[in-house]
């Protein structure tokens, strides 16, 4: 008897998490079929769900066209428009370093994220049910007919998914372009438009995901993509290979999340733990997956040594250092009531160094450094406000206190790189978000945490000029700490790290602790800066440090160029200083003007322009000369190009 009732009550949060790991599901076979057969892992897939939501809604409830036309045209249309965009864009990541590969997939999803916010506006909107209304009742528990469409709708189309792998000419293509796509070539089938149609399917589950999730979402860009990021959960499942394993990770994971509600309904500082579950799952999987199963499929990106950056000679270094240095020390006088903007700028600086020694340095990938910052907002408040330390010993501690969260997102380094690695430490930083950040440890359940500025002779806590200076002092010691790193056998050690981890190995050196060194040296960059954020404004909360800041970041280091040093001052100008000058209409577009030059940044950086054939002596230079163009990376036809008498390549 008490068997039944414990079903009755748990019943209709099993239902809802079938409805939801349904979804989940969708979502993760479209995003395991584009990573299987292209290589390229799409962190734009959930806002191109969002994108076929705003669609939809548009179309149905705006226009009033009939659900079932808007549904197949966002579906059938938008879905594989959307997957020959990004189709597109992986071809020409086909050679392009995992990193900067990543940094294109977040500027797609940074872009298409602005651009349904100019669209359509930030505010969130009601989402209304269109599917058939009505329910029937199991176990006295009703059963809406949206739900049951939902599960078999998820059902049906996997089934479908294993007859067409296993029967259609198509299918059977997709599988080959994975094993070996040379031999697919030569059999007379182009790989290339096998992954192309790869890339529209998939497309087309998360523009199908996307709409069916948004009645229980409200719709909101950022819940939108989120939740249909909660895929990847469902992707780690199946070991990002099989689709039928994804499937059911998806309800598992719905399900798992669903009954998870009622558990900790008692437990209000844990509220943000079923929703997490999904990025527990894909951290966990990630550590305990036997790392021969992690490897790319031969589609993958190729592993390319990134060139080192074009350096400008000596003198001229040392003039723009100077010129640099010259300008900052004459802000205070020059920029007036924008000071605090320059503040923040300074602040960032730290950011952009710590991120990145571990990119540009190092080859490694952090999409968690936001909760890097926030940690350190959080101790410094601590140090300062809770145990009245001074000034400066709670800015080092802050630092310090954040060393050992490097080491735990240096865990999946150890055994991690590439796409893997920028998944687990996603997913970490979506963690800490919704189960650390609430907690007294962190923010509390105000949300914030308050911190003064430093008070002592000479420095008045209330001037913005003082505590720029000390901002701008602190800047210029982060650079420095990052130079001398860089120039020492640590920062040799990390740029052989980065090309070649199996001949640092062979040369002696302990590849995983030189991960664990560079980490902890980030974060403690990071924790510093995170500290000054809330001195600076008095107060830090949730709203600065969220998983998505991590991405912005990411995307905003890889358009200031690959200097260590160079590129941080330029970022911090780039993302808070200039959007203070933008006109007022411009700075609604700053997230799809970072997301579309990241996109671009990779691309263009495959682009070489070459002369084919021999070089004509000079003599010979009257008549016209036909020159070859072609773009290094995937292979593609080169054009012929009539060039006027005496041009130059």
């Amino acid at each position: 008897m008490r068997s039944v009732l414990a079903v009755k009550d748990y019943l209709p949060f099993i239902i809802v998490g079938l409805t939801s790991g349904s979804l989940y599901g969708l979502a993760g076979m479209g995003l395991v079929l584009t990573f299987k057969t292209s290589g390229i892992f799409n962190f734009a897939h959930g806002a191109m769900a969002a994108a076929a939501a705003f669609v939809f809604f548009d179309l149905h409830f705006t226009h009033r066209m009939s659900w079932p036309l808007a549904l197949g045209l966002c579906v059938f249309g938008l879905g594989p428009l959307m997957g020959l965009a990004a189709a597109a864009l992986a071809r020409r990541l086909a050679q392009v370093p995992p990193a900067l590969t990543i940094v294109a997939t977040v500027g797609l999803l940074l872009a298409l994220q602005g651009v349904l916010a100019w669209k359509y506006g930030g505010e969130i909107r009601n989402f209304p049910v269109f599917l058939p209304t009505g329910s029937v009742r199991l176990f006295d528990t009703p059963v809406q007919y949206a739900q049951m469409i939902v599960v078999a709708t998820g059902a049906v189309i996997t089934g479908l998914l294993y007859v067409f792998f296993r029967r259609g000419r198509l299918g059977i293509a997709m599988r080959s372009v994975v094993d070996d796509p040379a031999l697919l070539d030569l059999s007379g089938t182009s790989p290339e438009r096998v992954r192309r149609a790869a890339w529209m399917i998939g497309s087309s589950f998360a523009a199908l995901s996307g709409i069916l999730i948004a009645p229980s979402l409200g719709l909101d860009t950022i819940l939108l993509t989120l939740l249909v990021v909660q895929a990847f959960g469902a992707a780690a499942v199946g070991a990002f290979t099989s689709l039928p394993l994804t499937y059911v990770g998806g309800i598992g994971l719905g399900v798992l999340a669903s009954v998870a509600t009622k558990q900790v309904a008692s437990h209000p500082q844990l509220a943000g733990l079923p929703a997490s579950l999904p990025f527990l799952v894909l951290f966990v999987v990630l550590l305990v997956i036997p790392k021969r199963r992690l490897l790319l499929p031969s589609a993958g990106a190729a592993a390319v040594r990134p060139a080192d950056p074009w350096a400008l000679p000596a003198v001229a270094r040392r003039t723009g250092l100077a010129v640099t240095l010259i300008a900052a020390v004459a802000v205070p006088g020059v920029v007036g009531a924008r000071l605090p903007v320059f503040i923040s700028g300074g602040i960032f600086v730290l950011i952009f160094l710590s991120l990145g020694l571990l990119v540009w340095t190092s080859g490694q990938i952090s999409l968690c450094h936001a909760a890097f910052a926030a940690l350190g907002a959080a101790m410094f408040s601590h140090f300062t406000t809770g145990l009245g330390l001074p000034w400066f010993v709670a800015l080092i501690g802050a630092g310090i206190a954040t060393v050992p969260l490097g080491v735990v997102v240096a865990i999946p380094a150890i055994r991690l790189s590439g796409i893997y690695l920028a998944l687990a430490t996603f997913g970490f930083g979506i963690l800490m978000e919704r189960v650390i950040y609430g907690t007294g440890f962190m923010f509390g359940g105000t949300g914030l945490r308050a911190a003064p500025r430093p008070a002592f002779p000479g420095v008045d806590p209330h001037s913005d000029t003082a505590f720029y200076y000390v901002v701008l002092g602190i800047a210029v010691v982060g650079c420095g700490l990052v130079l001398a790193v860089s120039r020492s056998r640590l920062g040799r050690i990390l740029r052989a790290l980065r090309d070649s981890p199996r001949a640092l190995t062979t040369h002696g050196v302990n590849v995983n602790a030189t991960r664990v060194i560079v980490f902890c040296v980030s974060a403690f960059l990071a924790g510093v800066a995170g500290s000054l954020f809330v001195a600076a404004t008095g107060q830090a909360g949730t709203a600065g440090f969220g998983p998505f800041q991590s991405l912005i970041w990411l995307a905003v280091l890889a358009i200031s160029g690959r200097g260590l040093v160079a590129s941080a001052p330029v970022a911090a100008l780039l993302l808070a200083v200039l959007p203070a000058y933008a006109p007022d209409g411009l700075t609604t577009y700053h997230t799809m003007l970072f997301g579309t030059l990241a996109m671009l940044v990779p691309v263009l950086g495959t682009i070489r322009i070459r002369v084919a054939g021999p070089r004509l002596p000079s003599r010979q230079r009257g008549g016209p000369v036909t020159y070859r163009l072609a773009a290094t990376g995937p292979a593609r036809p080169a054009v012929d190009s009539p060039l006027p008498a005496g041009a130059r390549v």
